[in-house]
């Protein structure tokens, strides 16, 4: 415990160059109602000020606890600040915000709802009161959080609106239940406004400390982006259960009629409606997914009403519960996210470019305050989950994502119980008692999460943050007489959701690749002993590894049942002899089918290591042919089980890094993507497309081939050079062109000094030549 304690006060210190200046907050106060506040609470606050003359440049700092809406003058500003989860505990996130463009000359009038969810999950921790804080210096006027602004409770809100899941495993946030007979009206509305808003009923704010006091805590700077609003969208299409219908629709059936909301594909969205119906009704805005936790709910009044609810949730379509004399005139939804989703992979193989979607989609829709294993049961920061996201955020996803991933690590080392690096998930624990540690899953964050990270970003400071936190979590785990790791159960020996798992020997392999990371860590940050530490540990395993768990045709415990996970990380790790390669593919990488998608593209992957690449990719399409074949889905499934398949969208799913990584060919070679490689794999692909969001860039690479030809173009990037690797499908070398010129003739190479490629090498597969930045163009001519 002397030793978190001290960890975590290095961190504090390490914190204070990120956090806020007091002073940046002026005078501005922590300001609420009277009381505390109870959970599930909405608060709308109100500001009206003077300006002598329009603004400039203004920001804004403020912070909530836990999320708000912002008006200025009516016009909405922000579509939910607020970020769950502190850097560390007793912290707090604070949101910039420019209001450049929304301040005017004379009267303005801000306006912010504030939703305070009052318990914590693991995903977000509760500072046990709600409160907000507001800054800005506008041209010296300094507009600050304080007694002056009016609160008011919002009567629409129910508190006790339920969901979440009602258990201690469940998300974080509510149901939504607006009953519009209680509504504020135009609240948001400019006091100058000819139909101003009367604010003189509601109560003077009470002030609740300075900047950085406590319970909030210190106030340190939004680390991603704000979401992504892409603003109120239309359907796809909607119907009811007698077919397709338009707008405005009148359910005139004498009972509550469902209209089904198609969506694009399965996103998070907040829902909306307009309507013209009668006091008293009630509407049910629900999903079509079973493990979906929210709802929203909203009270009719007279008239023509719209209404949107704010807690967000996610499916493939969005069902309205609509009562009958309800006229529906308009139907909408709002996709909100983090960031964009720039990669893209596209091959001649329809399926597998479907799969690839489907497995952009799942990454994106479990991405928001934290990576999520699932956007609907849980919510939670589950490391193994994040782990597995990693290597499809690198050929995926914009910087948004690579923050988040930041966030994830530096949460993960914040939240850590004592030397235990633990998943941040709900319903097991926190960091001040019992422990949610998985070992696998803390083992993988370590090799595939924090180094991979490092290595395709080069952010060396994120690298020293958690390099302390991993050295004490490796030597928790003690070595045996037989030269191999203790096994450490955590709380469950849980691995994989597959049948027939090896915890034992799957945590020796998984400690194995962590101890590599952690060696490849410490030479990053200059810790020779801890590099002598590591190899004592890494040269043991080597030695002991298949004297005790060689099967014959497979690794794996005495006894066990026969199962491909343990076998697929020896091959991945380089335990694995080469001369069993053959071996492993045939006996059991191929043919056995017991692993759960959080494993199955590291069986994949080790098949094409073992020189399987095809074998690799006819498991993949067989293992996802149900889903990729089920035209209703988007995303995919947690199991591979039909008749239990969990989740709908779960963050494990990873054909993008597999098909990336290995068909397309295209991986870092070092660190920041200084140099990669482009290995298009066109065996049997006529055609391979890649878009690489790479922190320098984005590659786009294009190959195609014919029966005498194989083209490949690449856009190369500043900073970066790159191994061009062009398949020679098994036809005899005729001639190669750069952007053009002959490089290749009569089995010669033709070398001019004024050339911007380098000839690498040629052999039976493949001929390469080095390039740097530049867009460029390699065709080889076969016999």
């Amino acid at each position: 415990m002397k030793k978190y304690i001290l960890s975590l006060l290095m961190f504090f210190v390490a914190l204070s160059s990120f956090s806020v200046n007091v002073s940046d907050f002026g005078k501005a106060k922590w300001i609420w109602l009277q009381e505390d506040g109870q959970p599930n609470s909405w608060v709308a606050f109100r500001k009206t000020f003077t300006l002598d003359s329009a603004p400039g440049n203004v920001k804004a700092n403020i912070a909530v606890d836990t999320k708000y809406w912002l008006w200025i003058n009516g016009q909405m500003v922000l579509f939910e600040g607020g970020l769950a989860r502190g850097a560390a505990p007793n912290t707090c996130y604070y949101d910039e915000i420019d209001l450049s463009s929304y301040l005017q000359k004379g009267e303005n009038t801000i306006s912010i709802l504030v939703w305070y969810w009052g318990r914590t999950r693991k995903t977000h921790e509760d500072s046990g009161k709600g409160g907000l804080i507001f800054h800005s210096d506008i041209d010296g006027y300094q507009l600050c959080s304080d007694s002056s602004w009016k609160v008011i409770k919002h009567p629409g809100y129910d508190p006790k609106s339920g969901g979440g899941g009602g258990s201690a495993n469940r998300v974080n946030a509510y149901n939504i239940r607006f009953d519009a007979n209680k509504a504020l009206g135009d609240w948001t509305d400019a006091a100058w406004y000819s139909l101003s808003y009367n604010d003189t009923k509601w109560n003077s704010a009470i002030e609740k400390g300075l900047a950085d006091c406590l319970p909030w805590g210190k106030l340190v700077p939004r680390c991603i982006p704000q979401w992504n609003d892409r603003g109120l969208a239309d359907y796809v299409s909607l119907k009811t259960d007698n077919g397709n219908i338009t707008l405005p629709y009148i359910n005139n059936t004498g009972k509550v009629k469902v209209i089904s909301a198609k969506l694009p594909f399965n996103r998070q969205v907040t829902p909306y409606l307009k309507i013209r119906g009668v006091k008293g009704d009630t509407i049910t805005v629900d999903t079509d997914d079973p493990f979906n936790l929210l709802q929203s709910v909203y009270i009719t009044k007279d008239g023509v009403q719209e209404f949107e609810g704010y807690s967000w949730f996610n499916g493939h379509n969005i069902e309205y519960s609509i009562p009958s004399g309800v006229e529906v005139l308009e139907l909408k939804y709002r996709w909100t996210g983090l960031g964009e989703m720039p990669g893209n992979f596209e091959c001649s193989d329809e399926q597998l470019t479907r799969l690839w979607w489907m497995a952009r989609n799942t990454l994106y829709i479990c991405a928001r305050d934290s990576y999520m294993d699932c956007p609907d049961r849980e919510r939670g920061l589950w490391i193994g989950d994040v782990a597995d996201q990693t290597g499809a955020v690198f050929y995926t996803l914009d910087d948004a994502g690579i923050k988040l991933l930041k966030k994830a690590i530096d949460n993960t080392i914040a939240y850590r119980n004592d030397s235990i690096i633990q998943g941040l998930a709900p319903g097991f624990g926190d960091y001040r008692g019992k422990s949610s540690e998985l070992t696998g899953q803390s083992l993988q964050f370590i090799s595939q999460g924090i180094w991979q990270y490092y290595y395709n970003t080069g952010d060396k400071e994120t690298l020293a943050n958690a390099y302390p936190a991993v050295m004490d979590y490796m030597r928790l785990w003690n070595m045996m007489p037989d030269g191999l790791p203790m096994h450490r159960k955590g709380y469950a020996n849980w691995v994989d959701w597959g049948t027939d798992s090896d915890p034992v020997p799957t945590n020796v392999i998984l400690y194995y690749m962590a101890l590599k990371a952690v060696k490849s860590m410490a030479a990053v940050l200059e810790k020779p002993s801890d590099i002598e530490w590591c190899n004592g540990r890494i040269e043991s395993i080597e030695k002991n590894f298949s004297r005790k768990y060689w099967r014959g045709t497979h690794y794996g415990t005495a006894g066990k049942p026969l199962e491909e996970r343990v076998s697929a990380l020896a091959v991945i790790s380089g335990l694995a002899d080469k001369d069993n390669y053959q071996i492993l593919a045939d006996s059991v990488l191929f043919p056995v089918r017991k692993s759960s998608p959080h494993m199955e593209w590291m069986v994949e992957e080790a098949l094409i290591l073992t020189g399987n690449h095809e074998k690799g990719l006819q498991r993949m399409k067989e293992r996802y042919a149900p889903q990729i074949l089920d035209k209703e889905l988007t995303t995919l499934y947690e199991r591979f089980d039909e008749k239990r398949p969990g989740t709908p969208n779960h963050a494990w799913n990873a054909p993008n890094y597999v098909l990336s990584r290995y068909v397309s060919g295209i991986k870092a070679t070092d660190v920041a993507w200084k140099s990669f490689e482009v290995r298009p794999y066109l065996t049997t692909f006529a055609s391979v497309n890649q878009i690489v969001p790479s922190v320098k860039g984005n590659i786009v690479m294009k190959a195609e081939k014919d029966n005498s030809s194989c083209r490949i173009e690449l856009k190369s990037l500043e900073g970066t050079v790159a191994k061009v690797y062009i398949p020679l499908n098994g036809r005899k070398l005729n001639n190669v062109t750069v952007n053009g010129k002959t490089v290749w003739k009569n089995g010669e190479t033709i070398v001019s000094s004024k050339d911007e490629y380098r000839f690498v090498g040629k052999d039976d597969d493949s001929i390469c030549y080095e390039v740097g930045c530049g867009d460029w163009s390699f065709v080889v001519q076969n016999d």
